[in-house]
Order: C-alpha cells, then structure tokens, then sequence
C-alpha cells in the first residue's frame, strides 16, 4: 500500500520503519523534519507538508494529543482537505472518545474513510513490532489493512463497528496501567521501608502473583527509579487519565481511582517532572511516608 505516516515521536518512528520493511511504500511527515531522516535513509519518501503525507490509500497519525490531531486534521491543507474521496485516515493516537466521534463524521462527510487504531505497548514494542492494536471501524474498511496492522504488532482485536469505541478501549488500558504504577508505588514504598529490596520484590511478585507485561516492565522502572528518557511521558499520563474521566463522565460511569490518579499526575506535572516517564508517579507514595523524591532529574 502506499501510505502516508504523521507523527514521528517515540511510537511513531517504529511503526513507520516496521511499514517499510514489510514492503509498504511509506511517505513520512513530521513538524520536526530532523526525525524523517532515519526513515528516509530506510526507504521512506519525505513530506513537506501534511497534504503531501496525504496522496496514497491510507494515512496513519500517531500524535501526542487532541490538539495535534486537530491540527494535522483540520488545518489548512491538512488531512480532510487534502486526503482523497476513498482512501482511509487511520489514527492511532491516543485521543478522547468525542474527538474520534468528530472525525468519524467529518471524514464522511468529505467521501473518506475513518478507523481508530490505537495500539498498546511501549515504544520498545514499536520497534520490535510486537504491539496489540485495538481496531474499530467498518468491516469493509477495516478487512484490506490487515497487512498494515499485521506488520505494526503482534496481534489485532476488532472491537466495534464505530471507531471511536476503539479509542474508549485504549483509555481504559491505560487507566488500568496507571492503577498499577500507583499501586506498585504504594506497596514498593511499604516493603522498602521494611528493608527489602525493590528489585528482589519485584522478582517474587512477577514470578508467581503478577507475571502480566505492566507488573514487569513498570516494577523495574519504578525499582530503578529509571525514569528517564521517558517512554511515556507523565505530561501524557495525565491527559490520559482526564480523557478517560470525561468519556467516564459522559456515561455515567464513575471513576474514583482514576480522579486519585488525575490528581497524582497533576502532582507531579506541578512539580516539574512532567517530562519523567509517567511511571515516577510512583515515586509519591514515597514522599508521602516521609522519602525523597527528588525530580530534578
């Protein structure tokens, strides 16, 4: 296929090189043009603009938040004015359920196509094209990317017919994961007071209570206090969090553990450490029962 990729951070870079060793004629755009030269060495064609992004079957978005995405979207020249009637915008962002409810009509409206495919995994999953993609759309539409999807992870669940359930799934797996960094936190910080080894508990919890990928890999950041570079950035957390007690909101539905970790989050970002890997929330239980935490890193 020929595709379009926006959106080169630390997921996007990945999923982009992973599409062109699978044989996809891959167009590449970034706002900051220095990271589409890894790509181009590996094949990708460089785009000048958004709309230039846009002239294939299908073009993939992998943007921080709502406001990027808008941008890219809705802008002058961006995707809906320049994508062609027929070809699919497919977002893997991780946006709020009313903004996908947005673009699901207004690329109707303009005669193209829409799926929500937001991923889970880390950016190490990216590389390594071992990501889970959480799909939504219209089977006919949704039935010819399987080879995309196919080559950006390890395994694709369809969850709806409507994109923007895709993206309600997505939020919840990650008010999930931070329920586990906070929890994690909490218990590390008891133990450790105690005079036992983070490091040796986490290898007893993760081989016989808690073998899942979240208690692995986020119980040796928090173990290590590895918090940098970030993988996810707590800044990223935090809009997470309130974009899942908003859909929360908008069903009925509430979500008392998830306003404890908005706060947490919002913690951390006011201290300055929003740029830490979102998992250093952690680091709070610890300055709660009298520790150090220190994010001046």
């Amino acid at each position: 296929m020929d595709i379009g990729f926006i959106g080169l951070g630390n997921m996007g870079r990945g999923m982009a090189a992973n599409l062109i060793r699978a044989g996809h004629r891959v167009t590449v755009y970034n706002r900051t043009a220095e990271k589409m030269t890894a790509l181009v060495q590996q094949g990708a064609t460089p785009a000048r603009t958004v709309a230039e992004a846009c002239a294939g079957d299908a073009v993939v978005t992998m943007l921080a938040d709502d406001k990027a995405v808008e941008q890219v979207a809705f802008g002058e020249n961006g995707i809906l004015a320049s994508l062609r009637p027929g070809a699919t915008h497919i977002s893997s962002s991780t946006i709020s359920v009313d903004l996908s409810k947005k673009l699901t009509s207004a690329h109707h409206e303009a005669g193209q196509l829409y799926v929500a495919a937001p991923v889970l995994g880390r950016p190490e999953a990216a590389t390594a094209a071992r990501l889970f993609v959480i799909a939504a759309g219209a089977p006919q539409v949704l039935d010819p990317l399987t080879p995309l999807f196919d080559a950006l992870g390890q395994r694709t669940f369809v969850v709806s017919e409507h994109p923007h359930t895709a993206n309600l799934v997505k939020l919840s797996a990650n008010f999930l994961i931070a329920s586990v960094i906070e929890s994690l936190g909490e218990a590390m910080t008891l133990i450790g007071k105690a005079g036992v080894d983070p490091l040796h508990y986490i290898d007893i919890l993760t081989a016989s209570l808690f073998s899942a990928p979240a208690y692995q890999t986020y119980g040796g950041l928090i173990a290590r206090q590895d918090f940098e570079p970030a993988g996810f950035m707590a800044r990223l957390g935090l809009k997470d969090v309130q974009l899942v007690l908003a859909a929360a909101e908008d069903l009925q539905v509430p979500l008392p553990v998830a306003s404890l970790l908005r706060d947490r989050f919002l913690a951390l970002v006011a201290a300055g450490a929003g740029h830490l890997d979102w998992s250093a929330i952690a680091t709070l239980a610890a300055r709660d029962a009298g520790g150090d935490s220190d994010h001046s890193t």
